[in-house]
């Protein structure tokens, strides 16, 4: 395998960490270093974060001296996913920092710093005065942040800019929305700005790839000015439709529930970590509160957008760390969190889409050499036939058609 021109310390420590390059990043890897714009498309688990971010870490981490700007922007589609990258970047900073201490090479420092609907005014304060290098912000932030007249300060320095999950956004105003902006921010910075997407199960990619570059980067053929890397999506699911005793119909009896509560608790005392995905807020607190009086209020925990920063938090990071048994959650997280403990996801209702399916399954056995597992628990006939039908598309190979 022939890798860019990393820092050698960076390679030192991929080495170490990870043995060997997943394939999206093997591919990914010297075309990201290209500088061209490019669109990572890979399954779940695969590297797809390392593979856009590694390239723009080393040649900061090369950068002597390091001037006090933002030079990376990571763009997430939720708030729980950009605090996930968040820590995700600190530890291999801080294992390359490690590193370099130990060989004797002085490396500058490298700043990471979020800023959502959740960051405080204080941090905010702190990362105008001294800007982070590496920001980590959502669509809205970033409109915001284009509008303030201080923190478009912070973004005219931007040379690169990584959207991920890129198919969440792209079928509605949230994907145009984004859109607008980084061409606002390609404006303010007044020079290109390489474009990085990153998704999972998403088809056309070529679509999105236009998404991502804009109307305007073109080649003469018409086709996007963006480099396709398409790792696949296909890989090996666990997955299984569960049906009640009760017969199911046109809508969900307090049997039903009854059944659904007992059995996802039963499941939940067989693994070690089980996330619950349901489709309201008012649902996920709901069947938390079922579940705690099964398994114990300790073990369970609610996770959605209307739940306070300090608790949010919390809940993942609890996550994170295998300290709780069930987390209830919403599409809060539904996108590319890395939750490497938690090896069952239950699926209360039938799936919007099979690529929602698939992303929230994929929540389980985080990794390439781990088999995520799912269990759909159908409340009607309706969403029992739907639930059959998304199984069956992803043993088939078949993915919904975006549409912009």
């Amino acid at each position: 395998m022939t890798l860019p021109a990393f820092h050698p310390v960076v390679l030192e420590w991929l080495h170490q960490r990870f043995g060997r390059a997943t394939p999206i990043q093997e591919a990914g890897w010297p075309v990201v270093a290209s500088g061209r714009h490019v669109l990572l498309a890979a399954p779940t688990g695969s590297g797809k974060t390392l593979a856009a971010f590694l390239w723009a870490l080393s040649e900061l981490l090369s950068s002597e001296p390091l001037p006090d700007e933002t030079r990376v922007l990571y763009v997430s589609p939720l708030r729980a996913l950009s605090h996930d990258v968040q820590r995700n970047l600190q530890e291999p900073l801080r294992e390359i920092g490690e590193l370099a201490g130990a060989r004797g090479v002085r490396l500058p420092g490298v700043r990471v710093a979020v800023r959502t609907g959740d960051t405080l005014p204080s941090e905010r304060e702190r990362m105008k005065r001294r800007p982070p290098h590496i920001l980590v912000t959502t669509p809205e932030s970033l409109y915001i942040l284009l509008t303030a007249q201080a923190s478009r300060r912070l973004l005219r320095t931007v040379r690169t800019v990584i959207v991920d999950e890129l198919h969440a956004v792209a079928q509605d105003k949230r994907g145009a929305h984004l859109s607008l902006s980084l061409e606002r921010l390609e404006a303010l910075a007044g020079r290109p700005i390489q474009r990085i997407g990153l998704s999972a199960t998403a088809r056309p990619l070529e679509e999105l790839a236009g998404l991502l570059v804009g109307a305007a980067r073109v080649l003469p053929d018409g086709r996007p000015d963006c480099v396709v890397v398409d790792a696949g999506w296909q890989r090996e699911w666990d997955l299984s439709v569960w049906v009640p005793q009760q017969v199911l119909g046109p809508v969900a009896t307090h049997e039903v529930w009854s059944e659904v509560y007992d059995r996802i608790a039963e499941l939940a005392q067989q693994h070690r970590t089980t996330l619950v995905f349901v489709s309201t807020r008012r649902l996920a607190e709901r069947l938390a509160h079922r579940l705690s009086l099964r398994l114990g209020e300790d073990r369970v925990a609610p996770h959605h957008g209307s739940l306070a920063r300090g608790l949010r938090h919390d809940t993942e990071r609890r996550l994170k760390a295998g300290e709780v048994a069930v987390v209830v959650a919403t599409a809060s997280l539904e996108l590319g969190i890395d939750i490497g403990t938690v090896d069952l996801v239950c699926h209360v209702g039938a799936p919007r889409a099979v690529a929602t399916l698939l992303q929230r399954v994929g929540r389980s056995g985080h990794g390439l050499d781990r088999v995520p597992k799912g269990v759909l628990f159908p409340l009607t006939r309706d969403e029992l036939v739907q639930c059959a039908a998304a199984v069956r598309a992803v043993r088939a190979g078949v993915l919904d058609r975006v549409r912009i």
